[in-house]
């Protein structure tokens, strides 16, 4: 069994007002250090054993003060990133919203791809491969960090646990939410969703 550690970043000064998506030069703001904090007092009596992240500002600044207190490296991995969203990159929410397409990527996300980006399905495969990757030959009593994104890393659950990709946005990972899952031989369980370490330290 590998229990693998999926963490939403901490929160910037454009959540929940753009689409930021692959844009460089997006940081955590006070709350989301403050984030990274309490995730890191979380996870570092977890027998973790290698840390990997969006290559992304948001998720490396995330993963640092684990990887310091661990004294493990930060490993980029590109599967990590977030969805790749095209044309909608950078629009404010509203905007966004009103998109003909905003319905499709809502209500049938299999059936979606951002103009100029990828689909959920191509993001849905590059994150199981990612994952795939560095939790193999992990042995049995050690466990895997990744840092990433909302939608990566729902779509990644949705994958491990059997749910249609249609159904992925009934999973929620807040900003500096942990999800667990335990994977053994085809036989996985999600251990733990949007777990928000900060409300209990």
């Amino acid at each position: 069994m590998t229990l693998l550690y999926l963490v939403r970043h901490g929160t910037n000064d454009f959540t929940g007002k753009r689409l930021v998506g692959r844009m460089p030069g997006v940081h955590l703001n006070d709350a989301g250090r403050k984030q990274a904090a309490a995730v890191t007092r979380v996870l570092q009596s977890r027998s973790i054993s290698a840390i990997y992240s969006s290559p992304l500002e948001r998720a490396m600044e995330t993963a640092f003060p684990l990887g310091q207190i661990l004294n493990l490296p930060i490993q980029p991995q590109p599967g990590l990133q977030e969805v790749d969203f095209g044309d909608w990159q950078g629009l404010s929410t509203k905007k966004m919203q009103r998109r003909k397409l905003f319905k499709v990527a809502q209500q049938t996300p299999s059936l979606m791809r951002f103009p100029g980006g990828e689909s959920y399905q191509e993001a849905q495969e590059r994150v199981v491969r990612a994952l795939i990757e560095v939790t193999a030959g992990v042995a049995e009593d050690k466990a895997v960090a990744c840092f990433s994104h909302s939608d990566v890393i729902c779509l990644a659950i949705a994958h491990f646990i059997g749910l249609p990709l249609d159904s992925f946005h009934s999973l929620t990972a807040e900003t500096g939410s942990i999800c667990v899952l335990s994977l053994k031989d085809n036989r996985n369980a999600l251990l733990k969703m949007n777990w928000l370490p900060g409300d209990s330290v």
